[in-house]
C-alpha cells in the first residue's frame, strides 16, 4: 500500500497542474515501458559483482528527465528531489526509497552493449 505524503496531499489540493506535469504525463502514458526495458535488460547488470543495481524502469526514467531537461547527473538527482513532477515520474516514494545517486545513472549512461 503506498503511503501518502503531506507533500503529496498538499499538491493534490492544487487548482492547476503545470505545463512539466502535463508533458511528464503525457510521456509517462506514451512511453512503451515494457518494451524499453525488455530492450536494455540483456545489458543490464545483474549486481552478481557489485552492488544490487536500481531498477531499470527507475534508472530510464531518470536518464529520460536528464535529457528532456538538459541536466547534469547531480542535477538531475537535486532536480528530483526538489520537484514534485519529477518525484511522481519517478514513481518515487521518499517513506519507501530515494532517489539514486548521480554515480548509478552515470553507470546506467554507459552500459556496454
Amino acid at each position: 500500500m503506498k503511503q501518502t505524503s503531506m507533500s503529496d496531499f498538499e499538491n493534490s489540493l492544487r487548482k492547476r497542474t503545470t505545463k512539466r506535469e502535463e508533458f511528464l504525463r503525457a510521456m509517462d502514458a506514451f512511453i512503451p515501458w515494457a518494451v524499453w526495458i525488455s530492450l536494455i535488460e540483456p545489458y543490464y547488470p545483474a549486481g552478481k559483482r557489485e552492488r544490487k543495481p536500481r531498477g531499470i524502469e527507475i534508472m530510464l526514467r531518470m536518464y529520460l528527465l536528464q535529457c528532456w531537461f538538459n541536466l547534469s547527473d547531480e542535477a538531475v538527482e537535486e532536480a528530483i528531489y526538489d520537484s514534485h513532477a519529477f518525484r511522481m515520474f519517478m514513481g518515487i516514494n521518499f517513506f519507501d526509497e530515494q532517489v539514486p545517486d548521480a554515480t548509478a545513472l552515470l553507470k546506467f549512461r554507459h552500459l556496454e552493449v
